[in-house]
């Protein structure tokens, strides 16, 4: 039986697809980083480029959640998801 909280994280990962509208730029940097550190634990490497504006925007945000656990960046990312649905579903 798969865990619960798996289940609902990636429920709420395909509800964002499903939203009406794009969330502002800061929602979806911050869903970006809780999805990474949910799937992929603490960010790899060094920052990108300082004129790869998105790219370092990405890696600044998921930065800033490093030594979150994937299980808490989970609820996080549901938390996220569950606040922006009244605006956007």
């Amino acid at each position: 039986m798969m865990n619960p909280l798996i289940e609902k994280f990636e429920q709420a990962a395909a509800e964002v697809k499903t939203f009406s509208s794009r969330p502002a730029d800061d929602d979806l940097l911050e869903l970006y980083a809780l999805y990474k550190q949910a799937t992929e634990g603490d960010v790899p490497g060094e920052s990108p480029g300082f004129f790869d504006f998105v790219a370092r925007a990405k890696y600044e945000a998921w930065k800033k959640l490093e030594g979150t656990g994937k299980e808490e960046a989970m609820q996080q990312y549901i938390d996220k998801v569950e606040s922006l649905k009244p605006g956007y579903a």
